[in-house]
């Protein structure tokens, strides 16, 4: 697999339901670590960003999505509406830098729905400062001053100071994410939140036509498909404001993004209905992305909290190869199941930083087996389908009991 580290680093690109790099396949093996540009600002921690990505790429991962924001708050990217940090986005650039040294390419995540590293709350407080009457966090996706502060972001049009490439010309960039799991409870039709997506999309797209573009769903049916609703994890996902297939048929998206957490939608007490609920969830939704949508679907998050009833390491590792062996047969099949991404990889010595889902290569090696592995079948796949110039190739091949060997 020698050659594939000398191809030119150009742009992602999709065909059809599937992403390609120098016209080859492209099927995603990924993790999630949001914290990376926190830690780059400050040279005391701006190590673990390249002991992560150092970490990640030993075991093959190939994209990594994280916060491109921080709003408001603690060691902030966005201070007030349109004055940014200096030190806090050359952290930023750091990432994406030191990414590309890794051959690791980013999903970069513009705004965040929920509280954290200051979200929709601040942009509305944001507003409230500015004389605006504002009575929900959801105006951010209705009035028009918040939808211009959001427009505002200047993260698109940076100059990264380490490489000098702008970031909307950088191949190490994959996609950029609307926003992080959008959620508009206040409008449980959905409208609100498809009007946000419709305008922003096309902003955004407008702004940066060569990268790729993803809503940052979680992956919820809502109503404008009543027929599907039984597939949500639960009765409160339909009312949440979001709509899986109405929301990714928007013109300027790219491909879906579907989050897995039945420790967190279901119940906290680990059971194999968990399974079963993971493997329903991302056939549906990459069906759903083959009939309706015409578009790769990527599985953005997916995990298992240390912290639920009856967790064990076992079990975490049960539920990767799931995810795993549910997108290898969609990969044989020439599908639209184009990867996944762990949540979350950690290097050693972050504890402090776990919510519970953090895993450290190093304190596990057999679910570091179980992504190297993955990476492998992935990488030998990509190339095998490059060779053959075929797409969903179905000729036998020495490598198939490999590439698709059930005991993942």
């Amino acid at each position: 697999m020698g050659d594939l580290g000398d191809e030119p680093w150009t742009m992602v690109q999709k065909k059809g339901n599937q992403f390609v790099v120098n016209g080859k396949p492209f099927y995603v093996n990924g993790f999630n670590t949001y914290w990376l540009m926190v830690f780059a600002v400050d040279q005391s921690t701006r190590g673990k960003v390249s002991e992560v990505f150092q970490q990640a790429a030993s075991v093959g991962l190939t994209v990594c999505r994280t916060l491109a924001f921080n709003d408001g708050q603690w060691r902030a990217l966005q201070k007030s509406p349109s004055v940014y940090d200096e030190e806090v986005f050359k952290a930023l650039d750091f990432v994406v830098s030191e990414a590309r040294k890794y051959k690791i390419r980013l999903i970069l995540s513009l705004v965040n729905n929920w509280e954290g590293y200051g979200g929709k709350a601040q942009y509305v407080k944001w507003g409230k400062e500015a004389g605006l009457n504002l009575t929900s966090d959801d105006d951010f996706f209705s009035h028009p001053t918040l939808r211009s502060y959001y427009k505002a972001n200047t993260v698109l049009n940076r100059v990264n100071t380490f490489t000098n490439i702008t970031y909307k010309e950088d191949p190490t960039i994959f996609a950029w994410e609307l926003m992080n799991e959008p959620r508009c409870t206040s409008d449980p039709t959905g409208d609100k939140l498809q009007s946000w997506i419709q305008e922003m999309a096309v902003y955004v797209k407008s702004m940066d036509p060569k990268h790729l573009l993803e809503i940052g769903l979680e992956g919820f049916y809502g109503p404008s498909t009543p027929d599907k609703v039984q597939v949500n994890p639960n009765t409160y996902a339909q009312q949440v404001g979001t709509d899986f297939i109405r929301n990714h048929l928007v013109l300027g998206v790219d491909f879906a993004s579907v989050h897995i957490y039945p420790d967190s939608w279901i119940s906290q007490s680990i059971t194999d209905a968990h399974l079963d609920f993971t493997r329903s969830w991302m056939q549906a939704h990459i069906e759903d992305s083959e009939k309706y949508l015409g578009m790769p679907v990527v599985f953005a998050e997916f995990g298992v909290s240390s912290e639920d009833d009856g967790y064990n390491s076992s079990f975490r590792d049960t539920l990767i190869s799931t995810v795993y062996k549910v997108l290898l047969n969609s990969t044989r099949k020439g599908g639209s199941g184009a990867g996944s991404l762990l949540w979350q990889l950690f290097p050693d010595g972050t504890d402090y930083m776990d919510d519970g889902y953090a895993i450290v290569l190093s304190k596990s090696p057999s679910t570091s087996n179980i992504i190297a592995l993955q990476s492998t079948r992935l990488m030998m796949f990509n190339s095998k389908c490059a060779r053959n110039c075929r797409w969903s190739c179905h000729k036998k091949h020495p490598l198939d009991a490999f590439l698709f060997h059930d005991d993942l």
